[in-house]
């Protein structure tokens, strides 16, 4: 495995940055200020070079898309600009109209029910420990596969949004929701972008959740660390809170620990290394959770480069996400066959506590599930069926694979809307079977074992 990371002067084969000098290139401040936010602006920055389909290409990628376009000049000049069609970044974070696949006909704008499980604007809470805190609505990039594409990102030709930025005043009632559940202990903070709040935001933020007496654990959720470690080597007041919020939580023993977002080998060069040189050095926890995307990440050999390179710069990984299925995204879905399979092979190659989890984040708010762990799945036309009894009892969700990837002739079934219907409704027959079957086989086994009395 090859550990020496990028560390040249990729910015300058970008023409509009070639004098761009690595002190410049390293400051915060220069990245925020030269992100890339317009489409227009890309064929200038390269002089007119660019092949006029490839920028026509982009054009009609962000009439489809439900994001806008925000990019950190750091990743904008990751990505292999001579072969723009197979790169990994492009593809996150600056869709082509030529890759889009139409929606899945059960896609959903709120695909795992965050807003329906808020019981105070501002907080998710499905698990019975934990909640998810989204104290704004904003990121340095916009990444093309986001599941809060009905949130994040601004508006767009296909989606008009309510976004917000970090206002403290809006925070009091999931403060005090907080106060009032005891049983709460781990709070998600995401968004948008902890990146994005104001170091005396993070301050504000960490140190009230802390002084929370159930609240044990805190994370700070950000893609930062991966398209845009500038930010913890150069904006000492941000690095100066946070460090601030992780001291506290020590002294209170609790965890205040960061969670980031690589999903490519490619996102990954010196710059990461040192930004984590520096997070480690101070105590600092971080894990990976990467979304399992078509053409990016789904082959064995960029999984396995992507867990090896995170593990050696002190990076765990954590999770994969399986996609899920929110608008816009049909060209990043894998089925959940392919991702079983690469977590078994990938499985047993490196040591276990580095060894992400592959999971499905069940569609109508199941929450995450091992990716095995579906207990009837017909792969042939692309229906897993789960449970999640602590959860959501009772209830059985269903995950649905991008029909791209089936058979032809079941293709033509799921585009036939009668032959849908029927076979989506055979499917939840047979899966009921199987429950029913499962249930009172393990009922049988509990009582034979005697578990069932000894409960």
């Amino acid at each position: 495995m090859n550990y020496e990371f990028r560390d040249d002067e990729f910015w300058k084969q970008i023409p509009a940055w070639k004098d761009v000098t690595r002190e410049e290139f390293g400051d915060h401040k220069w990245q925020l200020k030269n992100s890339v936010t317009k489409v227009a602006k890309i064929a200038d920055m390269f002089d007119g070079t660019l092949p006029a389909e490839l920028i026509a290409d982009i054009e009609e990628g962000q009439v489809q898309t439900p994001m806008n376009v925000r990019i950190t000049p750091y990743i904008f000049a990751l990505i292999d600009w001579s072969n723009p069609y197979k790169d990994p970044l492009l593809k996150q974070f600056l869709p082509l109209g030529s890759q889009f696949l139409p929606n899945h006909p059960y896609h959903m704008d709120d695909s795992l029910h965050e807003d329906v499980d808020s019981p105070v604007p501002l907080l998710t809470h499905r698990y019975p420990d934990k909640v998810l805190f989204l104290p704004t609505t904003v990121c340095p990039v916009y990444c093309s596969y986001c599941t809060r594409s009905r949130l994040v990102g601004g508006t767009t030709d296909t989606k008009n949004k309510e976004t917000y930025g970090a206002n403290v005043k809006n925070w009091e009632p999931a403060f005090e929701y907080l106060r009032n559940h005891p049983e709460v202990e781990d709070v998600v903070i995401s968004g948008g972008d902890a990146f994005m709040l104001k170091a005396s935001l993070i301050k504000i933020l960490g140190e009230t959740l802390l002084d929370i007496p159930n609240i044990r654990r805190i994370r700070f959720a950000t893609k930062g660390v991966a398209i845009f470690p500038q930010k913890i080597l150069t904006d000492e007041d941000w690095m100066e809170a946070l460090t601030d919020v992780h001291k506290k939580a020590v002294s209170m023993g609790k965890a205040a620990v960061i969670h980031t977002h690589f999903s490519s080998p490619n996102e990954i060069t010196k710059w990461s290394q040192l930004a984590m040189d520096r997070l480690h050095g101070m105590g600092m926890i971080v894990r990976n959770q990467a979304v399992l995307q078509e053409g990016v990440n789904n082959s064995y050999e960029e999984m396995h480069k992507l867990v090896k390179q995170l593990s050696y710069i002190n990076i765990q990984p954590y999770y994969v996400y399986q996609h899920d299925m929110v608008p816009g995204c049909e060209h990043f879905r894998t089925t959940v066959g392919e991702a079983c399979r690469l977590e078994s092979k990938i499985r047993g190659t490196t040591a276990g506590f580095n060894m992400p989890l592959i999971i499905c984040d069940l569609p109508e708010g199941g929450g995450k599930r091992p990716i095995h762990s579906y207990f009837y799945y017909d792969e042939e036309i692309g229906i897993s069926a789960w449970r999640a009894p602590l959860v959501k009892e009772g209830k059985v969700f269903y995950y649905y694979d991008p029909i791209v990837k089936l058979k032809p002739e079941i293709q033509d079934k799921w585009n036939d809307e009668t032959l849908r219907d029927q076979m989506v409704e055979d499917f939840k027959k047979k899966a009921a079977e199987v429950m029913e079957a499962k249930d009172a086989y393990e009922k049988e086994v509990l009582k034979d074992s005697g578990v069932a009395e000894q409960a």
